[in-house]
């Protein structure tokens, strides 16, 4: 299992990747919009490659299946072996993903709400199934009970994609995902932190310190 991070930004990817817990990269349309409006795509990501290790997703933007293979070369020929193109689930997306795969282009399938779906884009050749928990969870659906689903047919039919799971908009998010069978969960730094502090860890830390303030006396 490993985590990802789910950002476009390239300071706080780097202050995160200094932790030494993360593998990759995931970033949108709607993240970059969010915190590089203005900013050149092909400048941020090449900031976010040079301070991270590991894969980086990069979403297409455009919709028919021409537009979209130029895009998905042109960001490939970026880095060939860390750059993940994202595609948006869609008969022509899966269209997209069969042509891209045999060129050796790393592809994750996203904004993916179901098994069924997951498992097309599996059967196309994705590096990558994105399932969005969140998303799943709006529809009244139990998230964990479709990542289980889905990675217990890979499992069984020996098929190559892995799991990212994304949508993360608890902490509770991150550990049923991963309890759940996802090989990776991409995460927001704001949960990201969280995931660090506890309040008991802060207390018992402190009560450690101050122990060894008195035995130490003043100096």
């Amino acid at each position: 299992m490993a985590l990802f991070v789910d950002s476009s930004d390239p300071s706080e990817i780097k202050a995160l990747f200094a932790w030494g817990c993360f593998t990759g990269v995931t970033t949108n349309p709607l993240i970059i919009c969010r915190e590089s409006p203005g900013a050149d795509l092909a400048e941020v990501i090449r900031e976010v490659l040079t301070v991270s290790t590991g894969d980086v997703s990069v979403e297409l933007t455009t919709e028919g299946e021409e537009e979209m293979m130029a895009e998905a070369l042109g960001y490939h020929a970026w880095d060939p072996q860390r750059i993940v193109v994202k595609i948006p689930f869609s008969e022509v997306g899966l269209r997209v993903l069969h042509q891209l795969a045999p060129r050796g282009v790393k592809t994750n399938v996203t904004c993916l709400m179901a098994f069924n779906q997951a498992y097309l884009a599996a059967l196309a050749g994705a590096t990558y199934v994105s399932l969005f928990s969140g998303r799943i969870r709006d529809m009244g659906y139990d998230a964990g009970q479709v990542i289980d689903a889905t990675r217990r047919v890979l499992d069984r039919e020996g098929l190559g994609a892995r799991i990212i799971v994304g949508s993360i908009r608890h902490l509770m998010d991150v550990n049923e995902a991963l309890a759940a069978g996802a090989h990776v969960v991409t995460v927001p730094a704001a949960i990201l932190r969280k995931m660090v502090w506890n309040p008991r860890t802060v207390e018992t830390i402190a009560e450690f310190n101050d122990a060894w303030r008195k035995r130490s006396g003043p100096r």
